[in-house]
């Protein structure tokens, strides 16, 4: 299991989602940083991340750096990709 990591970036893109929302983002990239490449898809445009997670509507843009599983920014499908 990979320790999760919410930086400040990543924790205000989390704050803008409504709370029942928030809950299960969390939940699901807990579940995930079990085995984080099984439910993982590799990114082929690295500028904003490695990986992502895909939960409904929303992205979760990360990286791995050793045991830690970086998360860099979380968001509606829509608009996730636009600030590169």
């Amino acid at each position: 299991m990979y320790n999760v990591v919410i930086p400040d970036r990543a924790s205000k893109d989390l704050e803008k989602i409504d709370k029942k929302t928030q809950k299960i983002i969390l939940l699901k990239i807990k579940e995930y940083s079990s085995n984080p490449f099984r439910y993982s898809i590799r990114l082929t445009d690295t500028r904003i991340g490695e990986y992502k997670f895909r939960i409904g509507k929303y992205r979760v843009i990360f990286d791995i750096d050793g045991e830690n599983l970086v998360v860099l920014r979380i968001g509606h499908r829509k608009n996730i990709y636009k600030n590169i």
